[in-house]
C-alpha cells in the first residue's frame, strides 16, 4: 500500500496600508472684499500637517484661470518640498445657516482613487476642483453668513506598509459601498416632473405643476390650505395673485431643493443689474413671508443685508419694517445713518416713499443715530 501523501502547507500574509486622517477648517471672513481679486490670485489657508506632510488650501474667489472667472476653484496642495504623498481628499463648503448636518455642497475624491501629491518642479502637488461653484450662485447660497465663508477639508494620507505574516487569511472580504444620498436630488428632479404633480398653481398664465405633500411639508400654509379642516379637495388648479412667475418658480426652487436659485436665472437683464438683483431678494422674501417659509425669509434678509447701497436702501428698509425683518431694518437704519451715505439715500424716491408711507421708521433713524452721535 502507497503511503499517504502529506497534506499542503498552507501560509499566508497580509498587505494592509496605514491612513492617517485630518480635518482643516479655513475661514475667510470679509468675503466680499475679495471678490474682483483677479483671476489666478487665491486666498490661503495657513499650513496644516497631515500623515507627516504640510498642506494647504487655497481658494480663487475669480478663478484660477481664465476659462473658470465666473467661478470659484478651491485646491488642496502638497507643500513638503520634493516629496510624494497618495491620499484621499474631500473640500467642503460649510452651510452655515443649517443647525444639523452642516454640509450640503461637496467635493470629493473619496469615491475615486487617491490622489498622488508630488512636489518638486517634475511633481504636480496641487490637486481640486477649477469650477467649484458660480460665483452669482455662491452668492445667493447658506454657504456665506456675515460675509464670511468657510471650507473644510477632509484629507487622509496612505501608507503603504510591507506586508505581515498572516496565519488566518480570509478568502472574501465583502464591504458594501454606500452610495452618497439621493434625497435632494431626488426632491430636485420632481420640481421639473408633471408626473404625479396633483394640483397646479396658475401665475399671470404660467402654469406651475406640484405635489401638495411636499409643498404642505415645507410650508404651514400650504398645509392648512390642503389638509385643514377648511381645504377643498376638489381644487386642482389655485390662482396666485400679486405674484410674479419668476418669483413663484423661486419660492417652488426653494421648497423643493431648501436652497435659493441662482437669482440670475431668474430675470433677463443679462447684465447681472444689481437693482434687478436686489429687486429678485426682496420679491422673494415677501413670498417667503406670505407662504411662512421662515429659512428662505432669513437668507433672502441676510442676502439684502450683505448688498446695501444707497440706491435701494430705503426701499429695502420699508420692505424689512412691512414683514419684520428685524435684523435687516437694523442694517438698512446703520447703512443710511452713516455720514458719508446719508445725502445719496436722501435724493432717491425710495427715501421719499418711505417717508411717505412709514413715517414711523424716522424715529427709530434718529433715536439710533442720536446714540452713534450722528445728529
Amino acid at each position: 500500500m502507497a503511503a499517504p501523501s502529506p497534506s499542503p502547507s498552507v501560509s499566508g500574509s497580509t498587505c494592509t496600508p496605514e491612513t492617517a486622517r485630518g480635518t482643516h477648517l479655513f475661514k475667510i471672513d470679509g468675503y466680499s472684499l475679495y471678490m474682483g481679486l483677479g483671476v489666478g490670485k487665491s486666498v490661503e489657508s495657513t499650513t496644516f500637517a497631515v500623515g507627516g506632510y504640510d498642506w494647504r488650501i487655497c481658494f480663487y474667489p475669480d478663478g484660477d484661470e481664465e476659462s473658470s472667472k465666473d467661478y470659484v476653484s478651491l485646491y488642496l496642495q502638497l507643500l513638503t518640498m520634493d516629496a510624494e504623498a497618495r491620499a484621499l481628499y474631500d473640500l467642503r463648503l460649510v452651510d452655515q445657516v443649517r443647525t444639523a448636518p452642516a454640509f450640503t455642497w461637496s467635493k470629493s475624491s473619496h469615491d475615486e482613487e487617491p490622489r498622488v501629491f508630488k512636489s518638486g518642479e517634475d511633481g504636480f502637488g496641487t490637486w481640486g476642483y477649477t469650477k467649484l461653484m458660480r460665483k452669482s450662485e455662491l452668492q445667493a447660497s447658506p454657504y456665506i453668513l456675515n460675509d464670511a465663508l468657510v471650507v473644510e477639508c477632509n484629507l487622509s494620507v496612505i501608507k503603504l506598509m510591507p506586508p505581515h505574516e498572516e496565519s488566518d487569511v480570509k478568502l472574501y472580504s465583502i464591504t458594501p459601498k454606500v452610495p452618497p444620498s439621493e434625497l435632494v436630488d431626488n426632491l430636485s428632479r420632481l420640481l421639473e416632473a408633471t408626473e404625479g404633480a396633483d394640483v397646479s398653481f396658475n401665475v399671470k398664465n404660467e402654469v406651475f405643476p406640484a405635489h401638495k405633500i411636499i409643498l404642505a411639508m415645507r410650508s404651514p400654509v400650504f398645509w392648512v390650505d390642503f389638509y385643514g379642516p377648511m381645504r377643498d379637495e376638489s381644487r386642482r388648479i389655485i390662482t396666485v395673485e400679486d405674484m410674479q412667475p419668476a418669483v413663484f418658480r423661486g419660492l417652488l426652487h426653494f421648497i423643493y431643493t431648501d436652497s435659493l436659485p441662482p437669482l440670475d436665472d431668474l430675470y433677463d437683464d443679462d447684465d447681472d443689474d444689481d437693482d434687478e438683483y436686489d429687486e429678485m431678494l426682496r420679491h422673494l422674501l415677501v413670498a417667503a413671508d406670505r407662504y411662512g417659509i421662515e429659512r428662505m425669509k432669513l437668507m433672502c434678509e441676510r442676502k439684502l443685508c450683505q448688498n446695501l447701497y444707497a440706491g435701494t436702501v430705503a426701499t429695502t428698509l420699508a420692505l424689512a419694517d412691512q414683514h419684520h425683518c428685524s435684523q435687516l431694518k437694523d442694517a438698512c437704519i446703520e447703512f443710511i445713518n452713516s455720514s458719508d451715505r446719508m445725502d445719496d439715500v436722501v435724493e432717491t424716491q425710495g427715501y421719499k416713499n418711505l417717508k411717505r408711507e412709514c413715517p414711523a421708521i424716522f424715529a427709530d433713524l434718529w433715536e439710533k443715530a442720536a446714540k452713534t452721535h450722528k445728529i
